[in-house]
C-alpha cells in the first residue's frame, strides 16, 4: 500500500511541475502576441551592465534623452542625463 503511493508520487510530481513549469513559459511567450500591446513604447531599455552581485548599470531611452540610472536591491538612482 504505502508503495502504491511513493510510485504515484514519484510519477505525478515530476508530471504538476513540468505541467507548470509549460504554462508560464507559455504565458510568457503569448503574452507578447496580445493586441492593442504591440504599441510604440515611451521607455526602452538600452543597455544594462552588472557592476557588483547586487548593484547593477542600466541605460534608459525616454522621449530622446538616455538616462544612466543604477539599480540595487535599495532601489533606483539616476547618475546622470545625457541630452542628445
Amino acid at each position: 500500500m504505502m508503495w502504491e503511493y511513493v510510485l504515484k508520487l514519484a510519477i505525478m510530481l515530476p508530471l504538476v511541475c513540468g505541467l507548470m513549469i509549460g504554462s508560464l513559459y507559455l504565458w510568457r511567450r503569448l503574452q507578447e502576441r496580445i493586441p492593442g500591446q504591440s504599441g510604440e513604447r515611451m521607455l526602452s531599455v538600452k543597455e544594462t551592465m552588472m557592476v557588483s552581485p547586487g548593484v547593477k548599470l542600466a541605460v534608459l531611452e525616454f522621449e530622446g534623452r538616455k538616462l544612466l540610472v543604477s539599480v540595487a536591491r535599495g532601489g533606483v538612482t539616476l547618475i546622470d542625463r545625457g541630452d542628445k
